[in-house]
């Protein structure tokens, strides 16, 4: 497996080495300036630069277990940091928390995992546990407990992306919008919510419409 990924980089070097030198000696003298943070699952099957065909140096990406952002002044700091130096610093324009249906770490919590899976994993993923007990008396089966609990967890970690100052002073200037999307594994599209509606729908759907006000209205300032 490691000489595969081996051979990839050097597939890699041949196409951009050789083919675009140009943009990538731009990417080493240029600073930085990407234009959104993406917050994502560490699931191997969601890449956030394949999944929109992003280039080198457009996205910011933080990804971990379940896509959780701690509150601010949580002992968990590295996603803190990552909010601070994109937002506060690198001035990113855009905020992206996307989940996935079928995220492990979400049906992790719905099924009561405890530090016998590991001590770190069960303390991480009770980030994850105001998501999954909110939609847990309405759901009718488990698999829809699960989809909405996805849901939901994305719009938890957006309001707790407002708790850093760095973030909720980019919002009162504007200069700031949230986004929550979730990545389908079975049909490969992006849901994206719409605050308006209250509702995920396909960025397709949203594309056609014209993109809603991307900040929730449960996520303020």
């Amino acid at each position: 497996m490691v000489d595969a990924l081996l051979e990839g980089h050097a597939q890699f070097l041949r196409r951009y080495v050789h083919d675009e030198r140009s943009f990538l000696e731009r990417l080493a003298e240029e600073k930085q300036s990407p234009d959104a943070i993406f917050i994502g699952c560490s699931d191997s099957r969601v890449i956030p630069e394949l999944l929109t065909t992003c280039m080198p140096g457009q996205l910011f990406v933080v990804r971990n277990i379940a896509n959780l952002i701690p509150p601010h002044e949580h002992p968990h700091v590295s996603v803190g940091a990552a909010l601070e130096y994109a937002v506060g610093h690198l001035h990113v324009p855009h905020a992206i928390v996307c989940g996935h249906y079928g995220c492990g770490g979400v049906r992790a919590v719905m099924d009561s995992i405890d530090a016998s899976a590991g001590a770190s994993l069960a303390r991480w993923l009770e980030e994850a546990r105001d998501a999954v007990d909110a939609t847990r008396e309405h759901a009718a089966t488990p698999d829809v407990w699960w989809r909405r609990a996805v849901e939901e967890n994305v719009l938890v970690q957006l309001e707790r992306m407002t708790t850093y100052p760095v973030v909720a002073k980019a919002l009162e200037r504007g200069e700031l919008q949230l986004h929550g999307w979730i990545y389908d594994l079975f049909s490969a599209e992006i849901q994206v919510y719409d605050a308006d509606r209250g509702t995920f729908l396909t960025a397709s759907e949203e594309l056609s419409g014209g993109l809603p006000d991307a900040t929730p209205p449960r996520v303020t300032p």
